[in-house]
């Protein structure tokens, strides 16, 4: 029976997570995603001059509220639209602590589509990895959540606010 569960929800015992994987901070420090085991999470790609930036607004309010032992945001800047990233991780950071005050976890800027696709959003668009959907970054502020345990849960669309009642609902368990 327990074949027939995983076979028809495509999760196997071996498929990895996103406690498998290892990334750069905006820092410059590798950190290993297995820290967040226990925690749900929210993996967002973003930009500094783009017209959904002022999401950050709603990110960083998002984690004042629930961020802690149970719940975080991890933010990967990304140049991959319109080259609305263009700057070194030093001024990524600069302009996201100076304009929206964040405090999350804020990673060094990778590729989220493309010949050189991070690892980590290989596995997030990827159905064969992550085994639940195929998907495309279409835009920046793309978000992805995942569960405590690591597992894919689902793709939010850029447009869609971080901060609203369906994230919010999942946030809580609800």
């Amino acid at each position: 029976i327990f074949a027939a569960i995983t076979a028809s929800t495509g999760f196997s015992q071996d498929m990895k997570t996103l406690h498998d994987f290892t990334a750069e901070t905006i820092e410059g420090e590798q950190l290993d995603l297995s820290k967040f085991k226990g925690k749900k999470l929210m993996v967002v790609n973003t930009a500094s001059k783009c017209g959904l930036t002022p999401q950050y607004e709603d990110l960083q309010k998002l984690y004042e509220e629930f961020g802690g032992d149970d719940f975080e945001i991890i933010g990967f800047p990304a140049n991959n639209f319109m080259k609305q990233e263009p700057g070194s991780d030093e001024k990524i950071a600069e302009f996201c602590s100076k304009n929206y005050g964040v405090s999350f976890t804020m990673m060094s800027k990778i590729d989220v589509k493309g010949k050189d696709i991070h690892p980590i959003y290989q596995w997030l668009t990827t159905k064969d990895q992550n085994g639940v959907e195929d998907n495309k970054v279409g835009w920046n502020f793309q978000k992805y959540l995942i569960d405590e345990e690591g597992k894919y849960v689902r793709m939010i669309s850029p447009k869609e606010k971080p901060y609203n009642d369906s994230v919010i609902a999942w946030i809580k368990g609800k």
